[in-house]
């Protein structure tokens, strides 16, 4: 119902208007009080008014001051200028813009309340720019703008980074002679930091008449956000010399800044809380939360504990803020991981409810202690707060499920978020490729495409590993196409995942190349070189690129190393191979790792020196390694040693008791021995504990596509061509002197997968290109044979890729030397 009442009640109407104004239902209640004196023939007086729209201004809805507007127009009333400033102030506090602004265009008269109010409103809504359009036009009308118009603009200025704006109204200021003293200093300080120049907002600072503790607060946060640690002290110490008390407010804000680790940072950090604690702040919780990550950022826990202990009334950022500090670094152990997971259990059993930061570290700590179960239980509990949908939380999830192969489960998460940004799509991408779905994680990378988004570095290389894995140096030319046109090629991440990505997929010339015109090394690009050359048969050139690598000034790493030692092993340099291991541990200080030994083991194996590989194992400290065995066996089986072969299997296969390969190893080395009673009980072996054979798989790269096989495999397209020229290049290799191969298991070892795939390439690719073809096992010595003939007899370039290397086929030979 509308208010109207007769003249003569509008004095007592509006004198007790004044005592409803503060309650939640301050028109209801005097309609309720004066509806006896309520007609529809008279209007009210412009303090009534005024006071009625108040009341729906405070309590943040415009109905009623909607009703009060309709009443004055019903009743013909004709408003003052400032009811109608107190109307537009309504419309803009209870968020809507349009019809301030339309009430506005249709005042008879405006004053500089008007603009002002009309800007505030605006910039508090964050439509700054409406603001800026509205200054624009004040300024067009010769409206003499106050102090607190610019106040208002320089904020505007401040939030939109818009300097030449600011720099502007500042010059507006000086020319008005408005003065600038702290009321206009402070937000002239605080628009120049923001928007970067903080040497102009010191030169404000420094001419300021009237400094307040504002304008003390806003110089240091200026600095604070720069990262002007130095220039922050001296302010902070001239501060407290001109005997302006520290606050809670700039105690926090410096206390922040020291974990970045500067100079003398965690000194300056407890200068600080000394300071705190004299000043009574140390248990403020802006104080003491700034204290508690302080000292967690910089490393110091013992301290960072102590201050959480002493906190009272503890609320999720600190419990936040301990949590993180204790999963920071990279020398997280278990113990550290157990106290963050107890910290959660403890704040929620003191009633707090974990946040978003809360749930992604805490999965965090699951991850680093290897805690699935843990991890489900947190997703549970993100599920129960609504949270699952999180993009932060949905990254880290996939994270965890990722780390456990449990890609599906990974999947479910990625699609209950509905903000996906590209951490999470990398997420994901990353979390499929580890597992070796790298198929999976290529199509994926398409999705994320589709969606415009654009990846950054990590993506990309994430991506060309994926190609490099799988062998898909097609989809990899593609990957390097959009990698130039969006300009990630620049990234040094970018230039090694391609050295990598064409090596690991056969194209030794293309990462050479890529090598050659790369802007600069680092020592991931020498040593990736390094290792393309040694996985290849280059053991000359990767020599050589490791000597380059040092007379560059370049430390080789690990890894470089391990290139180093590969090449060694492929090519039987044995004194090289150990003078190298020496140099490793000698010169760099590098400690040799498994994989480091097992190099040294594969090398004196390859050499015949399987006793001296026996000992090395036994001395070098890395005995309870199953690849150090494996390795052994596999030389073991190459130089026909039965007796050393039988005794490290049977240590092998106590280490791993379900692992195939050491089964069928033994198998093989008694069965070239022509011991068929010892092979026969392997075998068995195998049945009673139910260990299958991993099937070999071959794959080729044809167009678009990849085409896998298994042995015998008959369900390609185009497998009666394949057979048919497969018999064809059998018939004619038998001219040049091959043996047919035997038969195992009743499948001729003539239909192997790799043979498959290799025929699929010469019917399908072009004569130029080489045929590339990818397995999961080691490839046999007859399959070896028939592709140095067919490469003959064909006349083309065979590129075929095992676990252990790349074979390199050309006019009957091969890159490994038959050395393999």
């Amino acid at each position: 119902m509308l208010l109207q009442v007769n003249p003569t009640k509008i004095r007592s109407l509006s004198t007790m208007i004044s005592i409803p104004i503060t309650s939640n239902h301050p028109i209801q209640q005097i309609e309720t009080i004066y509806q006896p004196q309520l007609d529809n023939s008279h209007s009210l007086d412009d303090a009534t008014y005024t006071k009625l729209v108040q009341s729906s201004t405070h309590s943040g809805s415009s109905t009623h001051g909607k009703l009060v507007q309709s009443h004055i127009i019903k009743t013909g009333y004709t408003p003052r200028l400032f009811l109608h400033n107190t109307l537009m102030n309504m419309y803009l506090k209870c968020n809507e813009p349009d019809l301030a602004l339309q009430l506005f265009d249709e005042m008879p008269e405006r004053n500089i309340v008007s603009w002002n109010s009309l800007i505030s409103g605006y910039t508090q809504l964050g439509q700054y720019v409406n603001a800026k359009e509205v200054f624009c036009e004040a300024r067009i009308e010769n409206v003499n703008v106050s102090k607190y118009t610019y106040a208002s603009m320089l904020s505007v200025c401040a939030r939109t980074g818009d300097l030449d704006l600011g720099k502007v109204i500042h010059g507006l200021i000086v020319v008005s002679g408005v003065g600038v003293d702290a009321f206009l200093s402070n937000p002239l300080v605080g628009m120049y930091s923001n928007c970067g120049s903080v040497d102009q907002a010191r030169v404000v600072f420094d001419k300021c008449d009237g400094l307040d503790d504002v304008s003390w607060n806003s110089m240091i946060a200026g600095y604070v956000k720069a990262g002007w640690h130095n220039e922050m002290l001296h302010i902070l110490v001239k501060m407290y010399r001109s005997g302006v008390k520290f606050s809670s407010y700039v105690l926090g804000s410096v206390l922040n800044a020291c974990c970045a680790n500067f100079n003398f940072s965690l000194l300056w950090g407890k200068l600080l809380h000394s300071c705190s604690v004299k000043l009574g702040w140390d248990l403020d919780v802006i104080v003491g939360t700034a204290l508690l990550d302080m000292y967690a950022k910089t490393g110091d826990l013992n301290d960072a504990v102590l201050v959480f202990n002493l906190l009272r009334d503890k609320n999720v950022v600190m419990y936040n803020a301990m949590i993180a500090g204790l999963l920071r670094g990279e020398d997280i152990n278990d113990e550290l991981v157990k106290k963050s997971l107890k910290l959660f259990i403890n704040m929620q059993r003191h009633g707090l409810k974990p946040s978003e930061f809360t749930f992604s570290t805490i999965v965090k700590a699951c991850i680093a202690f290897r805690d699935l179960e843990f991890g489900k239980q947190i997703h549970a509990h993100v599920i129960k707060n609504s949270l699952q949908s999180d993009e932060y939380i949905g990254s880290v999830l996939v994270e965890l499920y990722s780390s456990w192969s449990l890609t599906n489960d990974a999947l479910s998460c990625f699609d209950s978020t509905y903000k996906r940004d590209i951490v999470i799509w990398t997420s994901m991408i990353v979390g499929h490729a580890q597992n070796s779905e790298y198929e999976r994680a290529l199509g994926l990378f398409g999705e994320f495409l589709t969606f415009g988004l654009k990846p950054d570095e990590f993506t990309v290389s994430t991506v060309l590993s994926a190609c490099a894995n799988l062998g898909g140096v097609r989809y990899g030319e593609q990957i390097q196409s959009y990698s130039v046109k969006t300009g990630v090629i620049n990234s040094s991440v970018v230039v090694n995942s391609l050295i990598y990505m064409y090596a690991k997929s056969g194209d030794i010339d293309s990462a050479n190349r890529m090598f050659e015109v790369a802007d600069k090394f680092d020592v991931v690009s020498w040593s990736v070189m390094i290792c393309s050359a040694a996985y290849h048969g280059c053991a000359k050139e990767a020599l050589t690129i490791f000597d380059s690598m040092i007379s560059n000034g370049i430390a080789p790493n690990d890894v470089a190393f391990l290139g180093v030692l590969t090449a060694c092993s492929h090519r039987g340099l044995v004194d090289e191979g150990f003078r190298c291991y020496e140099t490793m541990k000698s010169d760099y200080g590098i400690t040799p790792t498994e994989k480091h030994c097992a190099c040294i083991v594969d090398l004196f194996g390859r050499a015949g020196r399987l006793s001296d590989a026996e000992s090395f194992i036994i001395e070098s400290g890395f005995s309870h390694a199953p690849v150090m065995w494996r390795s052994l066996l596999s030389s073991c089986r190459i130089h026909k040693n039965t007796e050393i072969g039988k005794r490290v299997a049977e240590r092998l296969i106590k280490l791993e008791p379900h692992a195939s390969s050491s089964y069928v190893l033994l198998y093989n080395i008694y069965n070239d021995a022509r011991m068929e009673t010892h092979a026969t009980k392997v075998r068995d072996l195998m049945t009673d504990r139910r260990i299958k054979k991993e099937p070999g798989l071959s794959w080729i790269e044809v167009g678009n596509r990849v085409h896998s096989f298994l042995v015998g495999d008959k369900s390609h397209p185009q497998s009666e061509k394949i057979y048919e020229k497969l018999d064809d290049m059998l018939e004619k290799i038998k001219k040049i002197g091959y043996v047919d191969g035997k038969k195992n298991n009743g499948l001729s070892v003539n239909h192997h997968s790799e043979k498959l795939a290799v025929v699929l390439g010469l019917i399908s690719l072009p004569l130029s290109a080489p045929v590339r073809v990818m397995k999961n096992l080691r490839v046999c010595q007859d399959c070896h044979t028939v592709m140095k003939l067919i490469s003959k007899v064909e006349s083309r370039e065979i590129i075929l890729r095992d676990p252990i290397r790349f074979h390199r086929f050309r006019d009957g030979t091969c890159s490994c030397g038959d050395y393999w």
